[in-house]
């Protein structure tokens, strides 16, 4: 689910890995978060790879998604309930919105959301 470039975002694997899981399960509980753009923007890549593997829905899929995914909650959410409304779509499962500038340190922030 990483791919090879990807943002470093001032972490090291483990952290980002662990950033990126937490956000990734919150966009699926919730259906939306706020963010930062770099955050994001990355967040989408790997939602999105999430939900395709998802639509395929076989054990194979299931054990990938399981991998970075730990909340087992989670993952039936995503299976169950995420993954069949986008039976028919070809990619763009999710949208990031720019929304404003944070107060405290001028960082663009963005909505990532379900589509």
């Amino acid at each position: 689910m990483f791919g090879a470039v990807t943002r470093k975002l001032n972490r090291d694997t483990g952290e980002r890995k662990a950033l990126f899981r937490d956000l990734v399960g919150a966009l699926i509980v919730h259906g939306r978060i706020e963010t930062t753009v770099a955050k994001a923007k990355e967040t989408k890549k790997i939602a999105d790879g999430l939900v395709d593997l998802a639509i395929g829905g076989d054990m194979t899929a299931r054990r990938k998604v399981r991998r970075l995914l730990i909340d087992p909650n989670v993952v039936k959410r995503l299976f169950a309930e995420v993954a069949p409304k986008y039976q028919r779509g070809r990619g763009g499962y999710t949208r990031v919105i720019r929304t404003r500038t944070r107060r405290g340190d001028a960082t663009e922030m963005a909505i990532v959301e379900l589509v």
